[in-house]
């Protein structure tokens, strides 16, 4: 956690009671789990799921054209129900296929189309035999469909397909044993808790450690909208392979078909996890997406927050970002090809450019952005926390994640007269240890 507490009586019922709180995900785990047809998810939630469980599943282990493949049809069906998808858009958008592309004279997607068919009938006829949602791509098309499957009156599952709006019997009655079962266990734990430390009702509700009011204070937008906020982690193009040695992808020397884009920094990791200890603080969720599956409808209709600098986290490119703050690579000089952050308009005696420490030597310092920008809607905001490496994009999100270091942000703002967070970009210094970011010292802030 961001806070420091002390081991005291409130730390002693906050462990306790956390055991009934987990009494009650299993509840809902449980739940969820009978049936992906319960009302406490979506239709469009059931079938990302599984298509999640499908991308996952040994069939599909270690195919991840198959996967991306799998993925993009399946946000075209549920985005664009009953659209056909044509095969030079699956050719360009998802193997990066040039432009030029012939569909009559290039097999390659029939090909990967028909792979995808076989893994999705290997897959339900083996590990996915009892699931309740199944997932088809018909031959002569690139439209997937989702059904879900019947459940015939023994209660086992049967090969049919069941009407989506019929709830069933059986998995009602289920649900409310285990309901009733997962309740009383609650309350059994409850009572025991209250009986062997004499923890009274006052005593769970009244400890409570207070939320600082710096983490109101910065969030208040992203807290406020209608949906969770989405968090953006970056997840650089490399090609290579991970048993033979990999590198940053180069638009200029390499083919876009050998891109692999699905690792991320541990700085980024370790950033989510800072950002949802927080926002769990105030009772609130987030939604998390790696860059490349991020699209511009995201950007119009969400709040965000990105995760890493625009060289891997690509959708800062196509966005409105910083602007006193510049990620840019050294043209000339020894640091040639090198990321550095470009201070646009210098004060006093600052530098003209932040680097991190050179590749030839071990990383000890790091520089980072903390941005905070309205969104393509005005409605919506966006903050940004950019390192010129991983470790500085954890030290950026993790410096808003402490009460101190938020403090001593927000002071140095001019805060509106309701005192709401305005438009702001600040810049980190980092000391990094070991690739482990140990102090951040706030550099300078500029609000426009």
């Amino acid at each position: 956690m961001c806070i420091s507490g002390s081991f005291s009586t409130f730390d002693t019922v906050t462990k306790r009671s956390t055991s009934v709180a987990g009494v009650w995900r299993v509840c809902y785990f449980v739940v969820t789990s009978l049936d992906t047809g319960s009302p406490l998810m979506s239709e469009r939630d059931q079938f990302t799921r599984q298509i999640e469980r499908l991308a996952s599943s040994s069939a599909l282990h270690g195919s991840e054209s198959l996967c991306k493949l799998l993925r993009y049809l399946a946000k075209h069906a549920l985005d664009h129900s009953g659209t056909p998808v044509k095969e030079y858009q699956i050719a360009t958008e998802v193997f990066g296929r040039p432009a030029n592309f012939d569909p009559q004279s290039d097999s390659a997607i029939r090909v990967q189309a028909g792979r995808l068919r076989g893994k999705l009938n290997e897959y339900y006829g083996s590990e996915g035999a009892d699931d309740p949602v199944l997932v088809e791509l018909p031959k002569g098309t690139y439209l997937l469909q989702f059904h879900h499957r019947a459940v015939n009156r023994e209660g086992s599952n049967g090969h049919g397909r069941q009407d989506l709006a019929r709830p069933g019997l059986q998995k009602w009655m289920m649900t409310s044993i285990v309901l009733g079962i997962l309740l009383a266990i609650s309350v059994f734990v409850i009572a025991g808790m209250m009986s062997s430390n004499r923890v009274t009702p006052t005593a769970l509700a009244g400890e409570a450690e207070p939320v600082p009011p710096e983490f109101r204070q910065l969030w208040k937008r992203f807290l406020s909208g209608p949906r969770e906020p989405w968090v953006i982690f970056s997840n650089a193009a490399f090609v290579g392979r991970p048993e033979t040695g990999m590198r940053y992808y180069n638009s200029e020397h390499d083919s876009k078909g050998e891109i692999w884009d699905h690792y991320t920094g541990v700085g980024e990791v370790l950033a989510v996890h800072s950002l949802d200890q927080v926002f769990s603080t105030l009772h609130y969720q987030i939604r998390v997406k790696r860059g490349s599956l991020f699209s511009l409808d995201d950007v119009k209709n969400n709040n965000l927050i990105f995760l890493g600098s625009p060289s891997e986290n690509l959708t800062l490119m196509e966005i409105p970002s910083t602007h006193e703050f510049v990620f840019q690579r050294a043209t000339q000089g020894p640091r040639k090809g090198d990321l550095g952050i470009v201070n646009v308009h210098p004060q006093g005696a600052e530098p003209r450019i932040f680097m991190a420490s050179p590749s030839t030597s071990p990383l000890t310092e790091d520089y980072a952005v903390i941005g905070f920008l309205p969104g393509l809607d005005p409605s919506r905001s966006v903050m940004i926390f950019a390192g010129t490496t991983t470790f500085g994009t954890q030290a950026a999100a993790e410096y808003v994640c402490r009460q101190d270091s938020l403090h001593e942000l927000l002071s140095r703002l001019h805060l509106n007269r309701d005192g709401e967070v305005p438009p702001f970009e600040a810049l980190l210094e980092v000391k990094v240890t070991l690739g482990v970011p140990v102090q951040s010292h706030l550099l300078a802030v500029r609000q426009p």
